[in-house]
């Protein structure tokens, strides 16, 4: 496993029963976790002392319960990254800081590309992956369907001194802005991806995540560039294992390219325990060994 142990503002202090005890910057929450089935002890005091608690309902969503005040948003920093969070729908945050292990690996791979690199960031959400990639000098094309989710991005972007860099954000499909890639000759070094588990397009078209994975990526393999770097895919999907993603890109990326390609999970630590939290799945396809 992968484990994001570089922060200092984010802390996973303790997990038991469903939840997530947490410490983002000075705010202190606590989250469901369906990961977290163990029941141990909830004897760290903080336990008692959060700030907001998100309940779930029996009958979908939850609601978070404010015990102390707290901002309406408030910002963490990841080395020289600064990101926004605020307590949201649906238990999130804005952030998964499981996800610094691959912005890390991404901001190395530009780094030692030593020529321009160009970044496609596919279902980029607020844009994590894509100011690391600004961060270390990639040009970057962010995409997502939600208007809301790409504003959020690119108030991280300011807050991160990046937004003057050379980016695009687009709010559209996925699926139909790679397609109308193809179409238009452009080509990326790396390719970045999170796609949900469920969803429904613009047109209502119904996207299940392992029945489409595998045309997706081999639809993305087409604007990669003639010497591409990396294929990034992250899921949180239960079904979607990292051997599966490791398979899936074998057989387009790897076939076509060559290269490494490799999975694991990725986690967290919790500070209180002899535990590391697995957060979800990553697969990569590289030129050179990682």
């Amino acid at each position: 496993m992968r484990v994001a142990d570089k922060w200092q503002d984010y802390e996973l202090i303790d997990s038991s029963s469903g939840e997530r005890l947490e410490r983002w910057k000075d705010v202190i929450l606590i989250r469901p976790d369906p990961q977290v089935i163990w029941k141990t002890e909830k004897l760290n005091p903080l336990w008692k002392k959060a700030d907001a608690i998100y309940h779930r309902s029996n009958t979908g969503g939850g609601n978070w319960e404010i015990k102390r005040k707290i901002p309406d948003f408030w910002t963490v920093s990841y080395r020289d990254l600064i990101f926004n969070i605020k307590t949201m729908g649906f238990k999130h945050t804005g952030l998964f800081p499981e996800q610094a292990v691959n912005w890390d690996l991404t901001a190395e791979v530009i780094k030692n590309a030593g020529r321009p690199v160009r970044v496609l960031n596919l279902f980029a959400y607020t844009g994590g992956a894509t100011v690391s990639a600004l961060k270390a000098g990639a040009s970057v094309v962010h995409v997502d369907a939600s208007k809301g989710m790409t504003l959020w991005a690119k108030e991280n972007a300011v807050s991160s001194g990046v937004a003057d860099r050379q980016v695009r954000w687009i709010v559209d499909d996925c699926i139909k802005f790679v397609q109308r890639e193809i179409r238009r000759g452009n080509r990326y070094d790396i390719i970045i991806m999170d796609p949900p588990s469920y969803g429904r397009g613009p047109g209502g078209e119904v996207w299940k995540l392992e029945n489409e994975v595998y045309g997706f990526v081999e639809l993305c393999s087409k604007v990669l560039s003639d010497d591409p770097l990396m294929v990034l895919i992250n899921s949180y999907t239960t079904g979607l294992s990292p051997s599966v993603m490791e398979y899936i890109l074998a057989s387009t990326v790897r076939k076509k390219y060559g290269g490494n390609v490799t999975g694991s999970e990725i986690g967290l630590n919790v500070s209180s325990k002899n535990l590391v939290l697995p957060c979800g799945a990553s697969a990569i396809w590289s030129k050179n060994t990682l």
